[in-house]
């Protein structure tokens, strides 16, 4: 049984991250083609980069020594406990 203290992005960090790069892809879906012209991007790996990068800063977000740094120096970031 888990520890009803500990928040599940902590717990379970492989799935906070799944769940985040799965709402930037659906959202960036939406808008690729409109930042795709308003940056001048004609090329697929920019979005690629913009999503590996939202998915990694979250999974770092997500380690346990991580969010007890951030509950301890910047709460605002830190996980729910």
């Amino acid at each position: 049984m888990p520890d009803v203290a500990t928040p599940t992005q902590v717990t379970h960090p492989w799935q906070a991250t799944a769940r985040t790069v799965f709402a930037v892809l659906v959202a960036l879906a939406s808008l690729i083609p409109v930042v795709a012209v308003a940056g001048g991007i004609d090329t697929v790996p920019a979005i690629a980069q913009l999503i590996t990068v939202c998915g990694a800063v979250t999974r770092i977000l997500a380690l346990p020594a991580v969010d007890d740094f951030l509950s301890q120096f910047l709460p605002f970031l830190a996980a729910g406990h």
